[in-house]
């Protein structure tokens, strides 16, 4: 859930939690997505504020984990010999869609603690409880599943594709899809190692088309790889879903090992899409 999905939701309920010096509210809201629960740590001393979210369909769970560690940590004595360097007593995992959340019981100077983590391709947030409220914190969350159940309210987006990702060499590549008031779209993400992303998004309506040009391409190479000779790519017909089709020759050269065109119009014009917003 990106922070303009949140800007534009609405609330639907809130809930507050306090320990010393934080706040943590529960606040059920609602967008276009549909609805989500998004949970904020407020050090009132420090003056900061932490923040994670998760999809109303995923809070069962996540309500089933605080359960497990609120009866961990009463049975729980003394600092466990098993216990590793970083303090970590018991560890969990779940994931939703392009999700993943780390929940870690720990323990530190100043006492032991709930650390729940969202990650987000190359992006970490996280919020920590002390483990005197994982009682409270599990009541609170039970009670907006007992009110809002755990549909998030929109069955068009849960009807759309899972998100998938590959590596390719050194980078990773991921596809997500998603809808908004201007409709359905891709967003295709690619991400290298020293945490560097750009996206771009491709409406629906013109994935017949990308796909069409990727089989296009697939096919010389497999041609090209069985020989290795790569001729000159002789440029498609114009096929019922992609009248465009036709483009310059594309050919690799052999000592650079690049994919060359002459005059590629795909260079040329820039994202239409990027430059007035992204989905």
């Amino acid at each position: 859930m990106s922070g303009e999905d949140s800007f534009n939701a609405h609330d639907l309920q809130t809930k507050v939690l306090k320990s010393d010096n934080k706040r943590f509210y529960l606040d059920v809201k609602e967008n276009n997505r549909g609805r989500f629960l998004k949970i904020t740590e407020v050090n009132t001393q420090a003056r900061t504020k932490n923040k994670i979210t998760l999809a109303l369909s995923s809070v069962e769970e996540f309500r089933d984990f605080l359960n497990m560690f609120a009866e961990f940590y009463n049975n729980l004595g003394p600092t466990p010999a098993n216990a590793t360097r970083d303090g970590k007593l018991k560890s969990e995992f779940m994931k939703k869609d392009d999700k993943r959340y780390f929940l870690d019981l720990k323990e530190n100077s100043r006492g032991r603690f709930l650390r729940v983590s969202q990650v987000v391709r190359y992006t970490r947030h996280h919020v920590a409880f002390p483990a005197i409220l994982l009682v409270e914190l599990r009541n609170a969350v039970n009670e907006v599943l007992e009110e809002f159940g755990g549909n998030d309210g929109d069955t068009a987006q849960s009807t759309l594709p899972q998100s998938k990702e590959c590596k390719v060499e050194q980078k990773k590549f991921y596809f997500d899809v998603g809808r908004n008031d201007r409709g359905v779209f891709l967003r295709l993400t690619e991400a290298t190692k020293n945490n560097f992303r750009q996206n771009i998004t491709i409406p629906r309506s013109g994935w017949k088309q990308v796909r069409d040009i990727l089989d296009e391409f697939c096919a010389y190479e497999e041609a090209g790889s069985s020989n290795g000779n790569y001729a000159v790519l002789v440029p498609s017909s114009p096929s019922p879903s992609n009248p465009s089709l036709a483009s310059p020759p594309h050919y690799k050269d052999q000592a650079s090992g690049e994919y060359q065109a002459s005059g590629d119009p795909y260079q040329a014009s820039g994202d239409p899409y990027q430059a007035s917003g992204e989905f």
